[in-house]
């Protein structure tokens, strides 16, 4: 239950900056789906946010 919250929140944040993100490459990786319902769009980062947390798992790893 508290991972599915975790990935509810990421992909939360995710929505917010997503401009950002892929400005600098994140959001364009072939796992990251981007659902149109309704007339509204659903960003859904699987790959970016395993990606990112990999990346935090590393660092937290040396300290």
């Amino acid at each position: 239950m508290r991972w599915l919250l975790v990935f509810l929140i990421a992909t939360l944040v995710f929505n917010g900056v997503r401009g950002w993100l892929q400005k600098i490459g994140l959001g364009k990786l072939p796992g990251d789906f981007t659902i149109r319902l309704f007339g509204r769009e659903l960003y859904v980062p699987l790959a970016s946010s395993l990606l990112l947390s990999f990346l935090a798992m590393g660092i937290g790893s040396f300290f």
